[in-house]
């Protein structure tokens, strides 16, 4: 692995996070967030979220802004295709997280990043969807990521970093494992 005393400047404050690490350690109720999107339906498929405001270190906070994400469907289905799906809205979620994972890694372990892209694809049957066959699933068959990172570092650091990521991310954890999700209706 390279020395982390090396100064690398890849935008992380590891500091500040390994110091959040530390707090929680000392009050684990304070670790406990949840996060919230409210999504209001526009026409036809396509709708509009609006995330602002989570709770955690034991109380509710404002963001500085809110912040949307618009979903659609394409043409194909007959839709406007005005945003992406929500699919690839998952697959983005992904790819953020992985990516944002590998730069907050790389500053701990002193790993000075160029570049820094990955390419995520998921595959769908849609005839589940359409309820054309109850055998095939509606969702992610498969998702495949591929990471192109230009850095000072060797392959195997490189891989590291890229399994140090994986191991770490909540948008991972949450495609690859049972979660519970409880859908109600007021």
């Amino acid at each position: 692995m390279t020395n982390a005393t090396i100064a690398v400047s890849n935008g992380v404050n590891t500091e500040a996070l390994i110091g959040a690490r530390g707090a929680f350690e000392q009050a684990p109720e304070a670790a406990r967030f949840t996060f919230r999107s409210t999504c209001d339906w526009v026409e036809g498929n396509y709708s509009r979220n609006a995330i602002n405001g989570y709770f955690g270190l034991g109380q509710d906070h404002q963001r500085k802004q809110t912040f949307t994400i618009e979903s659609d469907h394409p043409e194909v289905f007959a839709a406007e295709d005005r945003a992406p799906t929500p699919t690839e809205i998952v697959l983005s979620a992904l790819a953020s997280c992985l990516t944002g994972g590998v730069a907050s890694i790389a500053q701990h372990r002193g790993i000075q990043l160029r570049s820094v892209r990955a390419v995520v694809e998921g595959d769908v049957d849609v005839q589940g969807i359409l309820g054309m066959d109850p055998d095939i699933r509606n969702g992610f068959s498969a998702i495949r990521v591929s990471f192109e990172i230009d850095a000072d570092a060797s392959a195997e650091d490189i891989a590291a970093l890229v399994a140090q990521s994986q191991k770490r991310s909540a948008v991972f954890d949450i495609v690859t494992n049972p979660t519970n999700v409880a859908v109600s209706v007021a």
